[in-house]
């Protein structure tokens, strides 16, 4: 048997398939984006996804956790099997960047009219994705072992009253059959220049548990308000009350921990006194244990407090985080990769990396003349992709699963 390729070995090939398929990465992701779709409802996209593994002779499962794609490459030598992941949904967001491709789509998210926009780059990374499962598909003969390219639905929460995300595409069998042994994902980011990737060992990013809180109170006219009960003012005291559970609650010295509140509903008149008000945050923390807590303070406080849910706190594998730095680093050159702070944002990758070993990396894409502390947040109407990014993405997906499967043969 021949002896397995060096990790060096396909950099040169690796290069020259992503140059080539960049302008097809390009393509798909100003055709996603400008098509979005949300949580559970990413026919078109996964339909695109699948065509393509399709094409490239690969086995695909469709409809995994609703509008999951799994797509398999066999290597031409036997070896263990390796996962590469991308999420396809985008957000209830009115876009308010000036590219031709701008999204204009409208929809109904849980019962309210808006936009949908590719606000966290998710068209960028299922672009990616594609672009790294062309350029291995055309190397297969030398791969020794397996590739599964995991596209999961829902990654920002499915809608109310469903389930989804990267829970369900694992209890559907994503990591199965077969088993997989590691698994790597990225996420593009604004506050790092284009060319440049973060990572962390440990916590890097926060869990994320929505709650949803109901005032009930007496419906009356706004000019006797001693004739009813005002769930305005009981539910504004409910904001401020929740304020003090970080500032006083909680030991911010040993982890930090957010309780925000970003929706409060309620009234259809300004002289009419409704007889509801609905609150809806979100609670974020790094540990498990403040998480808990913060859940029992937030319960407390309203005393209405709705189930609460959404992803685990991110733990990355040291090991395999420390394993993959110099692989990045081969990528992007040295100077370009380092550490970076913890990250209250939240993603569902930890679901994965709490069955198999998970490397989680960000990835700049904000051009390096720009302020990166100027430029718009992901999530943001105005968050800006640029594109330069995107081969970076492809290469270096692509260089950590060859070297994990030459490393792991």
């Amino acid at each position: 048997m021949n002896a397995p390729d060096s990790p060096f070995a396909f950099d040169a090939a690796l290069d020259e398939a992503a140059a080539r398929v960049e302008p097809r990465v390009v393509a798909w992701r100003r055709d996603f984006h400008q098509h979005p779709e949300l949580g559970n409802r990413e026919k078109r996209t996964a339909g695109i996804v699948a065509a393509h593994l399709k094409a490239l002779g690969m086995e695909v499962r469709e409809q995994v956790a609703h509008t999951g794609v799994v797509g398999m490459l066999k290597g031409g030598r036997p070896g263990p099997v390796v996962a590469l992941r991308a999420d396809m949904d985008a957000l209830p967001v009115t876009e308010e960047v000036d590219v031709p491709f701008k999204s204009n789509v409208k929809t109904e998210w849980n019962g309210l009219h808006c936009g949908v926009m590719h606000a966290c780059g998710h068209d960028a990374h299922t672009a990616m994705l594609m672009g790294a499962a062309e350029v291995l598909a055309g190397m297969r003969e030398r791969i020794p072992g397996t590739v599964k390219f995991i596209f999961q639905p829902a990654e920002e929460t499915p809608p109310i009253g469903e389930e989804g995300g990267a829970k369900m595409m694992i209890e559907q069998g994503c990591l199965d059959t077969p088993r997989v042994e590691a698994i790597f994902g990225l996420h593009i980011t604004s506050i790092i220049p284009t060319g440049r990737i973060g990572y962390r060992s440990g916590p890097l990013m926060a869990s994320a548990d929505d709650f949803r809180v109901f005032v009930r109170g007496t419906q009356t006219h706004a000019a006797m308000p001693w004739r009813g009960i005002d769930p305005i003012v009981v539910s504004s005291q409910i904001v401020m009350g929740l304020q003090t559970i970080v500032s006083r609650r909680m030991n911010i010295t040993h982890e930090p921990s957010i309780v925000t509140v970003g929706v409060f509903h309620g009234g259809v008149r300004h002289n009419i006194i409704p007889d509801e008000v609905k609150l809806e945050g979100t609670i974020r923390a790094f540990d498990e244990q403040q998480r808990d807590e913060l859940h029992e303070h937030v319960k407390r406080i309203t005393e209405m407090i709705a189930s609460a849910g959404g992803a685990k706190a991110t733990v990355h594998d040291a090991a395999l985080t420390e394993w993959s730095v110099p692989t990045l680093q081969r990528m992007a050159g040295e100077s370009n990769v380092g550490v970076i702070d913890k990250v209250c944002g939240a993603e569902d990758f930890s679901f994965y990396q709490k069955k198999v070993p998970g490397f989680f990396y960000f990835m700049g894409c904000t051009p390096p003349d720009r302020d990166v502390a100027a430029a718009a947040p992901n999530h943001s109407p105005r968050f800006y992709v640029d594109e330069k990014c995107l081969k970076l993405g492809v290469r270096t997906l692509g260089a950590l699963a060859l070297d994990w499967l030459a490393a792991n043969a």
